[in-house]
C-alpha cells in the first residue's frame, strides 16, 4: 500500500536532574557539595533509508519518545545522556510543523537531521557553592525536551514527471524506457500509485522518470486521484506531457493538454512554469493530419514535440535524449528549505501561565514551572531564594500584582501554598 502522508508526534527526551549532595568521608572535614548534573536527553533524529518507498509504517506507530537523561550522583557524577531516537524514512520526505505548517526538514540528503533536542541535564548543587552559600541545598531540574506534532509529507525525486489523462500511455513508456514494470491494462487508473523509473541515456548517464497518475478535470479540486499524487510532480526538473494523438478515447489532445495544464497551474504556479516537452503517443494509430494539428499546436506553444508509440517503442529514443539534453541544462532537483520559526511559534514556546483567583486564593497554572517545583526545598533559604527569582523573571509576580495581590494573601502553584509578602 502506498501511503505519501502521515502525521505523528514526537518528543525529544528530558534532561536529567541535578541532585543535591555532600560529601561524606572519614577524615575530610568539610567536604562541601558534590552532587552532579544530570544527562542530555535523546534527540529525535531523521535520516533518508532507500529501503523504504512509502510511509505506511507510520500509520500503525504514531507517537516516538527518546529516552529521558539519568540524574547526576554523588562524588560530582554526572547522569547518563540518553540515547537518540532515529527514524528513517523514504529519502523525499518533507518534515512540516502540524499546527502552523511551517517546513522544518527535507529529507533528500544522506545527512541525518535533528527535528526535536533533548533537553540539557539539571545543574547539580555542587555548581551553586559561594564564600556566602557554602551548603546550597538545591540543585536545578532538567530542561524539557522539545515535543512536536509532525506531518509527514513525501514529494518523490524524479528528474522528469510524466502527466497526462488516464489511458493514454504513460506506464507503457516508462515500461518501455526503464527496468519499471507499473501495471498496464486498457482502462482508466490503471496505476493507482506514482511508479518510478532509472532511465538510462548511457554507462554514464541516467535520470530518474515519474510516472504521475490520475490527472483529470477537477485534478487540484480532488477529482480523480491527482489531488493525492500532484505534490510529487513538485520536484520534477522537467515535465513530460503525454497526449493521446490518435483521440483513441473520443477526447481532444488539445483539449487535453490545456485541461491539465490548467489543473497544474491552480495547482501550483512553480509546477506550471516547469518546462515541458509533449510527446504524442499511440501515433501508430494516428493519421497524419491528426500529428500535424498537434504538432502545429506544439511549435506555436514553442514546446518540443516528439511523435512516438510507446507499444511498439517508436521514436521513443529520439525522445529520451532530447530529455537527457534538456535536463543538462536545468537546475538540480528542487529542495525544500526549512523555514524560519515564526513569532506566534515562538511566543508559543515562552514561559506561559495563567492565574485564577478562587475564594481568595490565586492559583497559578504553569507548565513550565513543575520541574523547578520538584527540586524546591521550603526549608532551605537559598533554595527559596531560587524560588522568588523565578517568580520575578517569569513575570508571575508582577502578573500578581497587576491582578491586585495583597499581602498575607495566598498563593499556590504546583501544589505549594505560601503567603504574599511583599
Amino acid at each position: 500500500m502506498f501511503v505519501d502522508q502521515a502525521k505523528i508526534r514526537v518528543e525529544a527526551g528530558d534532561g536529567g536532574d541535578g541532585v543535591v549532595s555532600f560529601h561524606r568521608e572519614k577524615y575530610v572535614a568539610a567536604g562541601g557539595p558534590d552532587g552532579g548534573d544530570g544527562g542530555k536527553g535523546g534527540d529525535i533524529i531523521f535520516v533518508a533509508d532507500d529501503h523504504f518507498s512509502s510511509l505506511i509504517d507510520f500509520r500503525f506507530q504514531r507517537k516516538y519518545v527518546a529516552g529521558r537523561g539519568e540524574n547526576g550522583a554523588a562524588k560530582r557524577c554526572t547522569g547518563k545522556s540518553a540515547p537518540d531516537l532515529v527514524i528513517k524514512v523514504p529519502r523525499g520526505t518533507v518534515i512540516r510543523d502540524a499546527q502552523s505548517g511551517r517546513i522544518m526538514a527535507d529529507i533528500s540528503g544522506d545527512e541525518p537531521v535533528i527535528i526535536a533536542k533533548g533537553g540539557k541535564g539539571g545543574k547539580g548543587n555542587q555548581h551553586f557553592a559561594t564564600s556566602t552559600r557554602q551548603v546550597p541545598r538545591f540543585a536545578k531540574p532538567g530542561y524539557p525536551g522539545e515535543k512536536f506534532d509532525l506531518q509527514l509529507e513525501l514529494k518523490l525525486l524524479a528528474d522528469v514527471g510524466l502527466v497526462g489523462f488516464p489511458n493514454v500511455g504513460k506506464s507503457t513508456l516508462i515500461s518501455v524506457v526503464s527496468a519499471a514494470k507499473p501495471k498496464i491494462a486498457n482502462y482508466h487508473f490503471t496505476t493507482l500509485t506514482p511508479v518510478l523509473g532509472v532511465v538510462r541515456v548511457s554507462a554514464e548517464k541516467s535520470f530518474v522518470m515519474a510516472d504521475i497518475p490520475g490527472l483529470i478535470e477537477g485534478a487540484a479540486d480532488g477529482a480523480g486521484l491527482g489531488h493525492a499524487f500532484l505534490r510529487h510532480v513538485e520536484r520534477c526538473r522537467l515535465i513530460v506531457h503525454v497526449l493521446d494523438v490518435s483521440g483513441s478515447e473520443g477526447r481532444d489532445p488539445i483539449e487535453d493538454f490545456e485541461t491539465i495544464n490548467a489543473e497544474l497551474k491552480r495547482f501550483s504556479e512553480s509546477i506550471a512554469a516547469c518546462p515541458q516537452i509533449v510527446a504524442a503517443n499511440k501515433s501508430d494509430m494516428a493519421d497524419d493530419e491528426q500529428i500535424a494539428r498537434l504538432r502545429a499546436y506544439a511549435e506555436q506553444k514553442g514546446l518540443p514535440f516528439f511523435v512516438i508509440s510507446a507499444a511498439t517503442n517508436q521514436g521513443t529514443e529520439p525522445l529520451i535524449y532530447a530529455i537527457q539534453q534538456k535536463l543538462e541544462t536545468l537546475p538540480p532537483v528542487k529542495r525544500f528549505e526549512p523555514e524560519a520559526i515564526s513569532g506566534e511559534e515562538s511566543a508559543q514556546g515562552e514561559q506561559r501561565f495563567t492565574i485564577t483567583v478562587e475564594d481568595g486564593v490565586y492559583r497559578i497554572d504553569a507548565p513550565f514551572m513543575e520541574p523547578i517545583m520538584r527540586t524546591v526545598n521550603p526549608d532551605d533559604w537559598s533554595s527559596l531564594q531560587y524560588f522568588e527569582r523565578v517568580l520575578i523573571s517569569s513575570g508571575i509576580i508582577q502578573a500578581l500584582e497587576d491582578q491586585g495581590v495583597q499581602e498575607g494573601d495566598t498563593v499556590s502553584i504546583g501544589g505549594i501554598e505560601f503567603d504574599y509578602v511583599r
